[in-house]
């Protein structure tokens, strides 16, 4: 074992921890925490919010405030979807089809079920004389699955006897609820799916063994099941969301660092093997060396997440809750229930590549030294034309479109959008998603007259009026929805309410809603992104006991998450034809990136100080990089992958997400560990572990000849 083992932090604990899940009673341990994971499992159930869209909307938001106000009114338990009629060849309706369509109506009314006195509402004929739409009330508080079954009734009470000319679509609020939910069904299965067999390839093309791969992924797959178990009851507890697309980011977040952590372990326990022929003890010897390093990896990334905490769109907090919740869930089945395993099945399974003592140490040859050898040779020529690609790389940010409507959210088929689309064709832009503003009673006349003069505005219609003193008006703006000149039209208004004489005036709606997510995401971004930079570089100087060191290595994976974003929004526009990036994904890529990237940075860092005293500081990063470049690369591409598969849920904000940190982590494997950071740290030379010192290291006896690696630097 090395000789640098007992100055690693905790060194007790970590040497009786190594000792326990490695011995031969070992096994109890892992049963243990399974057995204890499957009654928690059958105690808590499944999650109910799986089908459930994120709530992207501050509750402190102006438009959030109108939602809760308008419990206030008259027919507020109900919510509206819209049919949308129209003929298939996009000719005008005739007697005949306007007929037909108020029969759709009905039937559509008597399935909707939520007849309260009212009288039914009227169909409306568009202006041009092509399509019609028919509101249609049904119990605002259904959800999910729930949701998703009643509009699939109003769908086929729709299409029923309907001749094949025309085109019965259901849209409006609850439609698009559905359509997530409905998109989700499932979605989660194939993705855990998907994911499995992705990480099982890699780790089968790694360790080129056919049945290693079964205890890492057997492993961290039941730690995925688990974590969304432990999500489910801290939702439930919280009052969190646990929603389609946090649970999704979720299980690819354990998935990815699970594995990785499986990665760093077993490739220590490989090397250890190379130099202890009893199979226990190396796997001690790798948990007492891999261990602290991979709790540091994970605390950073748990510690990162947390921050989320202190942002203001629901579904941002419920993520950074219940995925830091997920990642201890990975910590602890990785350094809990993988080493006994391991250490129950012993060197067979490496079969059949089984590492023997006096096998080749990697640290001294092999490619990665080559590489790093190379890089050592010429710090400057690499550092500058690796900094200048992720600089033009980065680049891309400076035109980034950001901002999603609500059609374009989908990445699959979805009736809801068709039907918005068909509506914006033929009735005024505005009226699909009208705004809707709430003001005092007493100034409502004012208000009417105030709203009417606004450029922008389209019609002002009375909605009804509260016992509480509030009066609602419904306004069709002439912009289509979620474009800058809605969002400009909403700040007037909001501008200009209360005329003199109100008290109160609130704006919601739609556009209101997005705009208000919009203003969100950019405040959460300006909290969020310096508070994880801190953390991560907090972290790095308690773990490498060095300042300079951790300022470089934080610069330099800033500069890879500002490029992976440029190049990530260039794929995301001209290959996937995207019009823009979603609201939250700068800061979820942001944060993956810098969090995740943090992981190779201490497998590779941790090993170099661990070197350094031997072999100093460019023969200590060189042996560093020979001796993590397989496992950063194996880690980096299983990560980069698992977040790729993201796409195969159905929103563009996830394909893009996983577009954007696949290219990241691909580019911080490659580029940056590979190539900047032995670079800089061979240029910086010794003072990179300012104020930590070491003793100069005698000329090293095992570099081969000819490699230029000065130990003494």
């Amino acid at each position: 074992m090395d000789s640098s083992t007992g100055n690693l932090p905790g060194g007790g604990a970590w040497d009786r921890l190594a000792a326990a899940v490695t011995g031969r009673r070992s096994w109890s341990i892992a049963l243990a925490v399974l057995v204890s994971a499957v009654a928690i499992m059958a105690l808590v159930g499944g999650n109910d919010a799986a089908g459930e869209a994120p709530s992207a909307l501050p509750e402190s938001a102006e438009s959030a405030q109108v939602q809760q106000r308008l419990a206030e009114f008259p027919q507020s338990e109900t919510a509206s979807a819209v049919l949308v009629g129209s003929r298939s060849d996009g000719a005008e309706l005739t007697s005949a089809d306007l007929t037909e369509f108020d029969a759709v109506h009905t039937r559509m009314l008597a399935v909707g079920e939520a007849d309260d006195g009212a009288p039914a509402p009227a169909m409306v004929p568009s202006p041009d004389g092509k399509a019609v739409l028919g509101p249609v009330p049904v119990d605002a508080e259904l959800s999910g699955f729930a949701l998703s079954d009643q509009v699939s009734a109003l769908r086929d009470a729709a299409s029923t006897g309907l001749p094949d000319e025309l085109r019965a679509e259901v849209t409006g609020g609850p439609a698009f609820g559905a359509d997530i939910a409905d998109s989700f069904s499932g979605a989660n299965t194939t993705l855990l799916a998907v994911t499995a067999l992705v990480v099982a390839a890699l780790l089968v093309l790694t360790y080129r063994s056919p049945i290693l791969w079964l205890v890492p992924l057997a492993v961290i797959g039941f730690a995925d099941r688990f974590a969304g178990t432990v999500g489910t009851a801290l939702a439930e507890i919280t009052g969190l969301s646990f929603d389609g697309s946090t649970s999704g980011i979720t299980s690819v977040l354990v998935f990815g660092a699970g594995t990785n952590y499986a990665l760093l372990l077993i490739s220590r326990y490989r090397q250890e093997l190379r130099s202890e022929a009893d199979h226990r003890l190396a796997l001690r010897h790798a948990v007492r060396q891999a261990g602290p390093t991979i709790l540091a990896s994970n605390g950073t990334v748990v510690l990162a997440l947390l921050t989320l905490l202190l942002t203001s769109i629901p579904s941002t907090r419920s993520l950074g809750a219940l995925a830091a919740a997920g990642l201890l869930v990975a910590l602890v089945f990785v350094l809990l229930v993988l080493p006994p395993a391991l250490a129950l099945c012993g060197k067979k399974l490496f079969w059949p590549f089984v590492p023997k003592v006096g096998d080749p140490d990697t640290t001294s040859g092999g490619t990665w030294f080559r590489v790093a050898s190379a890089v050592a040779r010429h710090p400057w020529r690499t550092s500058v034309t690796a900094v200048a690609a992720l600089g033009i790389c980065a680049t891309g940010v400076l035109g980034i479109q950001v901002g999603l409507s609500q059609t374009e959210q989908f990445r699959v088929t979805a009736e809801s959008v068709d039907g918005l689309d068909t509506l914006a064709a033929h009735f005024p832009s505005g009226l699909s998603n009208p705004t809707t503003v709430l003001v005092d009673t007493g100034a409502a006349q004012d208000t009417a007259s105030v709203l009417a003069a606004t450029p922008g505005v389209s019609s002002v219609t009375e909605a009804g009026r509260s016992d509480t003193g509030l009066t609602r008006f419904t306004v069709v703006l002439d912009a289509p929805p979620a474009t800058d000149e809605a969002f400009a039209t909403i700040e007037t208004i909001r501008e200009t309410l209360p005329p003199p004489g109100g008290t109160e005036a609130l704006v919601g709606g739609s556009d209101a809603e997005a705009l208000d997510q919009r203003n969100a995401a950019v405040r959460d971004q300006l909290i969020a992104v310096p508070i994880i930079l801190a953390v991560v570089l907090a972290v790095l100087i308690v773990l490498l006991r060095a300042v300079v060191a951790p300022v470089v290595l934080v610069a330099t994976t800033v500069l890879s998450s500002l490029a992976a974003l440029g190049l990530g929004n260039g794929v995301s526009t001209y290959v996937f034809g995207f019009p823009a990036l979603d609201d939250t994904v700068p800061l979820f890529a942001f944060l993956f990136l810098v969090a995740l990237g943090v992981d190779y940075t201490m497998f590779l860092v941790a090993r170099a100080r661990e070197e350094t005293p031997g072999h100093g500081t460019r023969g200590g990063i060189v042996r560093a990089v020979a001796a993590t470049g397989g496992v950063i690369t194996s880690a980096g591409i299983v990560l980069a992958a698992v977040f790729t598969v993201l796409g195969v849920l159905p929103l563009i904000t996830l394909t893009q997400l996983g577009i954007v940190v696949g290219l990241g982590i691909l580019l911080d494997t490659f580029v940056v560990r590979t190539l900047v950071v032995p670079a800089l740290f061979t240029l910086i030379g010794p003072r990179v572990w300012w104020p930590s010192t070491f003793d100069p290291a005698p000329a090293p006896t095992d570099s081969p000849a000819g490699s230029g690696i000065e130990a003494r630097q």
